[in-house]
């Protein structure tokens, strides 16, 4: 059973290395805008690439696993200097399991923020598991904690404060 974000333990954030989300529900709030047939954008928040970016300030890795596998994606990576980037299915396990391997991390030190029934194995396996109040019955379930604010609205940035607020408390 879940429960509200602010109630996350310190010690379970201080042990946080890597920060991992999910992009459509997560750093969007699961709207397109139509460009023309086959093409679409997304938006993101400022605020939650703010900070993302502070993340990295404090020597944090930031992964971007998405089931999507389109450019406006590729580009926040890119404008977000995101150090893990992988896209284009829903088995999002074996990338969770890549980044494992490449920097030697566990899941004590992996927060992942998912939103969706494909985000659950990676849910069950980090250390710390977040999710969205509009995701899904099943998710919520699932997650450890659900942010006070919505994909797309300001979520990403409540955990990033959260997860920098504890490093430079502890």
């Amino acid at each position: 059973m879940s429960i509200q974000i602010d109630h996350l333990p310190i010690e379970k954030l201080q042990s946080i290395k890597l920060i991992a989300f999910d992009v459509d529900g997560i750093l969007t709030d699961n709207h397109v805008w139509m460009i023309q047939p086959g093409q679409w954008r997304r938006t993101f928040s400022i605020r939650d690439g703010y900070g993302i970016q502070r993340l990295i300030e404090f020597g944090y890795q930031v992964a971007f696993i998405t089931g999507s596998n389109s450019e406006d994606v590729r580009e926040r990576a890119k404008v977000l200097k995101i150090h893990h980037f992988y896209e284009g299915s829903l088995h999002k396990l074996p990338a969770y399991e890549e980044i494992k391997k490449k920097t030697g991390l566990s899941d004590e030190n992996i927060l992942y923020m998912g939103d969706d029934l494909f985000d659950i194995p990676l849910l069950e396996r980090a250390g710390v598991s977040i999710t969205v109040p509009e995701a899904s019955k099943k998710v919520k379930e699932k997650a450890q904690f659900i942010t006070t604010k919505g994909g797309g609205h300001g979520a990403v940035r409540e955990v990033c404060d959260l997860v920098i607020e504890c490093k430079v408390t502890a």
